[in-house]
């Protein structure tokens, strides 16, 4: 059984008329809840500890506590609620659970991960705790306390988002490796150095996106010996996606997906 991670509180109420479609969430879990070999496991809370591997202590005080200013607000796009804390809470918990689980399992799945854009210091792009940062760094804490020979990550960040936060968190921890392959011109506008960046040009379709990753993933295996991997499938390259600027086709995303899993 392959076991999804999710909560109902992944659907954070917003305004009327935000523009983050927050429904999707809800779609997929209905999708994903016709296939008769998955199990739904609830999406446990990160810890304060948790949110402090790769978080700045101040900011996720101001995060816990009501405190962020208005103008870091509008940076992560959210409203500030305790709705909020727990659903940032939450989507970090469901990818540290997911990536323990895929380690008794071979593969297990956050349907709400990816927040890519936080920083240490501060939330961006709707993303508030950057959970493939954190559950990458619990994980090492885990399973190689001692820190000498910690357990090498890879992190696979396939939005169409460059994930910038995530570069900058882990620039200097050389056992986890950062790979983006996103789109040129999309945001961020200000790019980090991931490990490994693929830079796309806009209408990018199936067939040179393909053979980017297929070249990416084989300087990654040239250049790092992974033990677990967290992989962002993003779903924003979908040529229908109205910000997305590239041209995949949905058999060019399940392509992808079937490479990176087969990789």
């Amino acid at each position: 059984m392959l076991a999804l991670f999710y909560s109902d509180h992944f659907v954070l109420p917003l305004p009327e008329g935000h523009r983050f479609p927050m429904r999707k969430y809800q779609l997929l879990r209905h999708v994903v809840s016709t296939y008769s070999d998955v199990v739904f496991i609830e999406a446990p809370l990160a810890s304060e500890s948790d949110l402090l591997l790769a978080h700045e202590s101040a900011y996720v005080s101001r995060v816990l506590s009501g405190q962020l200013t208005t103008l870091e607000q509008k940076e992560i796009g959210f409203p500030w609620s305790q709705a909020m804390v727990i659903r940032s809470r939450r989507s970090a918990g469901a990818t540290m659970a997911a990536l323990e689980a895929a380690f008794s399992n071979g593969v297990a799945v956050n349907l709400a991960g990816g927040t890519h854009h936080a920083y240490a210091n501060k939330g961006s792009g709707f993303c508030v705790f950057n959970d493939a940062a954190i559950a990458a760094k619990k994980i090492q804490m885990q399973l190689s306390p001692s820190a000498v020979e910690p357990v090498r990550v890879l992190i696979i960040d396939l939005d169409v988002h460059q994930g910038n936060g995530t570069a900058a968190i882990l620039q200097n921890d050389a056992s986890i490796f950062t790979f983006s392959m996103h789109g040129e011109k999309n945001f961020p506008f200000i790019k980090e150095s991931s490990n490994l960046d693929i830079a796309l040009p806009d209408a990018c379709e199936d067939h040179a996106y393909l053979f980017a990753l297929q070249k990416g993933l084989k300087t990654i295996r040239d250049r790092f010996s992974a033990q677990a991997v967290i992989y962002l499938a993003g779903a924003d390259p979908y040529v229908g996606d109205r910000l997305g600027r590239l041209h995949l086709s949905i058999e060019g995303l399940k392509e992808r997906d079937e490479m990176v899993l087969q990789w």
